[in-house]
This record gives structure tokens, sequence and C-alpha cells, in this order.
């Protein structure tokens, strides 16, 4: 198993912070920075290798690259996105489609979230499941958030952001384990996704899988604080957060 980041976003509504740096090198606490906080989770549960997708403004991680393995203890492999700054994220996660064969933890370059959350994903493996979002099943949920509905023994029936608030299970915060097993059939619902309009998100390609009839499961991460950081009080309340850990 390693560790996979999607770090290629340009966050262009933290400027100036993202003038020079990509969003998931802005510092949430000290000079410790959103892919900080997560190297730093993937390490603590034994994760010796992750692969990072770059792009915008990828040249500060290329610098920064030998500094992190040596505070981490991890083996870093960068991942160009060379549409970073012209597609969304569905093709992002498919420019890491060969790390996935490995089986991952993939995170979202800009949510800050605790350790708990790596360790409720491990925690839910072993009964067949292939793929495992981290809900947020507490929060008070609004019009911006990926919002999920699930069925019990179905799975995941509906992930997108274009729904009634009040419908949702839950809120998926951008944390998922992927078993080596799915990496194909990820790989070509990715495909078919971005494909389809580039403006998508990889949360689309797993709703391409549900409608192809592959069960998508979720672990309730329950009463846990994180954010993901989209804008100034975003990054304010991230900060606040991540000096809690």
């Amino acid at each position: 198993m390693i560790g996979l980041v999607l770090a290629a976003g340009a966050g262009r509504r933290l400027r100036p912070y993202t003038d020079t740096l990509p969003k998931a090198l802005v510092p949430v606490d000290g000079d410790t920075t959103i892919l900080d906080l997560t190297l730093g989770n993937f390490a603590e549960i034994g994760l010796t290798e992750v692969a990072i997708i770059v792009g915008y403004k990828k040249e500060a991680v290329y610098e920064r690259k030998a500094a992190l393995e040596a505070k981490y203890g991890l083996k870093l492999t960068l991942i160009d996105n060379d549409k970073a700054e012209e597609w969304n994220n569905a093709y992002s996660l498919w420019c890491g489609r060969d790390s996935i064969k490995h089986t991952v933890i993939l995170a979202n370059g800009d949510t800050v979230h605790p350790v708990s959350v790596e360790k409720t994903l491990l925690a839910a493996r072993g009964n067949g499941q292939k793929i495992i979002l981290a809900l947020d099943t507490v929060k008070q949920l609004a019009d911006e958030e990926m919002k999920v509905i699930v069925d019990s023994e179905k799975g995941v029936q509906r992930i997108t952001k274009l729904m009634d608030p009040s419908e949702a299970t839950g809120e998926y915060i951008g944390v998922t384990l992927i078993e080596g097993e799915a990496a194909e059939e990820l790989a070509d619902a990715l495909k078919t996704t971005f494909e389809r309009d580039p403006d998508l998100y990889y949360e689309d390609g797993y709703q391409e899988l549900v409608n192809r009839g592959f069960k998508v499961d979720v672990a309730p991460i329950g009463d846990v604080k994180w954010v993901e950081i989209d804008n100034h009080d975003d990054l304010a309340k991230g900060r606040d957060i991540a000096c809690q850990y």
C-alpha cells in the first residue's frame, strides 16, 4: 500500500499564497503545509512510499522533494499532470492510475484532517470492499459540499455537490482507500468521465462506477475536525484545526 496525493490544483481563491505555490504547499501551522500534514499521516500509519500528482507551480514541490523525504522517511514519486490548469481533477486522478494498482490511500491536497481518518479507513477493510470513502455524517451540510447518499446494503448511490443537503447521508471529505483490484475499473471510469467533460471531478468518476453497478463503500469518520481549504475563510479554519493535531 502507498499514499497518493492530488496536489496539481491552482487554488486561485487562495491568492496571494498561490501566486507562487500550489495549494498543497500553503502553510497551515507555522511552516507546516497541507502536504506536510498528509505526509505525516501517511508515515504514522506505516506507509513508506507516496505518489504526488503535481501540476500548477510543480517546481515548488520538486524543490522540496528531498527535504520532505528526509523529514517523513518516505520515498516520494512526483507524477506530472500536463493539463492541471485546463482540466479538473478527474483527469488528475487518472494520471495516477498506475499508482492505484499498488492499493492506495488517496488524499486531496487541500484537505486538512487528522490521522484518525486514515486509521478509520484501514480498520474498515476486510469485507471485500474495493473502494472506501471517508464520510463525515456529523457536519451540517450546505451547497458547496461533496454530498453522498448511501444505501446500507448497496453502498454509495449518489455522490455530487448538486444535491439537496437534506437528502445526503454525509459529506465525502477527500480521502479514499482504493484497493489495487479496483484500479483498472476506476481508471476506465475516470477516462470516460473526463472525456465526457474535462471539468468534471474524480468523484464523478466514482459516480460512473456506481452507475455501472460497482459497489463503492463508505466509512464514517465520527466527530472529527477537518476542513477542505478552498478560500481564505477555509484557510483560517485549517490553521485553527492544524495546530491541534
